[in-house]
This record gives structure tokens, C-alpha cells and sequence, in this order.
């Protein structure tokens, strides 16, 4: 079993930075992909980013490409979400989320989860 058991979050002004971690027990996440993904109210959970297990491959969603990198640490076994450029419509909850095996977009394709840490951006 892993539990992944994500920080970071808070309040930030539209423009400011956030770095979100997530931190994996149980087992080691070193050959799991690893993804980003983010659930405002009344809306479905999306994918935004994710990283492959040796930290080769990463891709984002449109919506933040080009803002936000997601990294990893395999010695630290935790994967981080640096967040710049922030917007009022990234606020949402995010969740970090692993998987044996390769990069994926879906969130069922997630074999674990954490409970989320949110994330609110004021304009």
C-alpha cells in the first residue's frame, strides 16, 4: 500500500507562487508515475500534470503548461508542484496521485491517492 499525503497549499494573490509537495509511506513510489490533479466545486477532477518514475518524462495540461513544473525526488520519495504565475481559476483542490508503471492523464488510471490540499488564488 502507498499513502501519498499532500502540503503546501493556501491562500496566494493571482500572480504569486505556490510549491506543493507530496510525500509517499508504505512503500517506495521510485518506480511509480506520478501525477498532479485538481477539483474545483462542482466540477470533475482533472489532470495537470505528471511525471514518469525516473523524472524523464513530465507533460501538463494546456491549462498550465508553461506556469507549472512537477518534479520528483526519489531519495525523498515525495514529488513537488511549483506553481508561478497563479490565476484566480487555479484555485481548486489538488491531489497528488501513483501508479505502477507509466504516465497517465485519466483519473482512472490512479491507483492511489491523497486527501488533497487546497489551493485558493485571489484576483
Amino acid at each position: 500500500q502507498v499513502q501519498l499525503a499532500e502540503s503546501g497549499g493556501g491562500l496566494v494573490q493571482a500572480g504569486g507562487s505556490l510549491r506543493l509537495s507530496c510525500a509517499a509511506s508504505g512503500r517506495t513510489v521510485s518506480t511509480y508515475a506520478m501525477g498532479w490533479f485538481r477539483q474545483a466545486p462542482g466540477k470533475e477532477r482533472e489532470f495537470v500534470a505528471t511525471i514518469s518514475w525516473s523524472g524523464a518524462l513530465t507533460d501538463y495540461a494546456d491549462s498550465v503548461e508553461g506556469r507549472f513544473t512537477i518534479s520528483r525526488d526519489n531519495a525523498k520519495n515525495t514529488v513537488y508542484l511549483q506553481m508561478n504565475s497563479l490565476k484566480p481559476e487555479d484555485t481548486s483542490v489538488y491531489y497528488c496521485a501513483a501508479r505502477p508503471g507509466g504516465t497517465r492523464y485519466l483519473v482512472k488510471d490512479y491507483d492511489y491517492w491523497g486527501q488533497g490540499t487546497q489551493v485558493t488564488v485571489s484576483s
